[in-house]
């Protein structure tokens, strides 16, 4: 145990004697959790809409009135052809077209229908399908509104109405800050963790200092650990600044037991460290330990279900995320930041974390080849 206790003392004073490793640790996971809520954001607004009215009736008044009242859609433009309103979309001015046909009143009012078209700048295929499916909804409703009054009107009788009243969940205002920031957390924690260990063995290979420590009789777990454990306690003091930052930035307190969060990245940061160890074993330059890692987290991070639900995604690629400890970390930090899961709740995913956190360590040891 005492050749683990000296390169637990060499590696911590290698880390913080390292200006560049200080800063990444302390700086940039502050910076990047206030940043990041921010930008990384799927809430629609601000839909610029051009509108074409050929009526220029009271009831197309109303509907435009009616679009643009919520401050969702923005009224771009309003012109007689279409030919303008397609060239605000070429040049990205506008969003969504509305067209009014002329007639549009005297056939609402004699038909009880009438024909609207809407084209769609399909482009930003997420903030399209949201914004035409926010306006047709808004365009049932006035329909709805339209029909009422003239079925209540002749008859001063009032209509069965079935009125739904909605209540969230958890996140009760859908804040979309509450649901991001918990997974934000979780990716800068696994990207710290895992650049930082991918990068350490090969460091001590190119500078030569491999060799003196394989020339010595230290067993190979030994050296594994003295690798791992300090960028485990680095890794949690990362995590309590990322919840220090949402708590003090952001205002979110999770409703859980905060010492499950702990309980559980007391086990996933050992996981990810196995695999930035295991990587760095078997690279044998900074850069290629470097593409190796961005490559593992740029799929982790993309399937882990912090941007794109699991549930929408393929079922090859469903399949895929049950290989992902990313996946598990961000629905149990939701679940505990959240909805204040307890302790039953997360034990399944706690037990395949655990699980990750052997394999990936048993096989960095395995892999680890002493050379004199």
């Amino acid at each position: 145990m005492r050749s683990l206790k000296f390169l637990l003392q060499k590696e911590f004073r290698q880390i913080f004697r390292n200006p560049a490793i200080l800063r990444m640790i302390f700086i940039m996971p502050v910076i990047q959790l206030i940043v990041l809520p921010l930008v990384a954001n799927y809430e629609i607004r601000n839909v610029n809409i051009h509108v074409i009215d050929h009526d220029h009736s009271m009831y197309s008044r109303e509907l435009i009135r009616k679009v643009t009242a919520g401050g969702t859609f923005q009224l771009q433009g309003y012109s007689a052809n279409y030919k303008q309103a397609l060239l605000d979309v070429e040049h990205d001015k506008s969003d969504l077209i509305l067209e009014i046909p002329q007639g549009f009143e005297k056939l609402l009012v004699r038909e009880s229908e009438a024909p609207i078209f809407l084209a769609v700048n399909a482009i930003n295929g997420a903030r399209a399908n949201l914004g035409a499916a926010y306006l047709n909804t808004i365009l049932r409703d006035y329909n709805q509104e339209i029909r009422t009054q003239w079925i209540q009107f002749p008859k001063f009788d009032e209509i069965p109405r079935v009125e739904v009243i909605s209540k969230y969940w958890y996140n009760t205002h859908q804040s979309y800050t509450l649901f991001m920031v918990p997974g934000i957390m979780v990716v800068l924690l696994t990207m710290v963790g895992s650049f930082l260990t991918a990068l350490n063995i090969v460091k001590e290979k190119e500078v030569g200092t491999i060799e003196q420590i394989n020339v010595t009789p230290i067993r190979k777990y030994h050296f594994i650990l003295g690798k791992l454990i300090p960028f485990w306690v680095l890794g949690l003091f990362v995590l309590t600044l990322g919840l220090l930052v949402g708590r003090v930035i952001y205002g979110i307190v999770p409703m859980g037991n905060i010492a499950l969060i702990y309980l559980f990245a007391a086990i996933y940061l050992p996981a990810i460290l196995g695999l930035g160890l295991l990587v760095s074993n078997i690279s044998q330059t900074q850069q290629q330990a470097m593409l190796l890692s961005f490559f593992l987290m740029m799929i982790f991070i993309l399937m882990g279900g912090l941007y794109t639900s699991i549930d929408s995604m393929p079922e090859w690629a469903q399949v895929v995320t049950w290989f992902n400890p990313v996946t598990y970390f961000i629905e149990v930090m939701r679940m505990v930041v959240i909805k204040g899961s307890s302790f039953n709740d997360i034990k399944g995913h706690l037990g395949i974390i655990a699980l990750f956190a052997v394999v990936l360590n048993g096989w960095a040891v395995v892999s680890y080849r002493k050379r004199s």
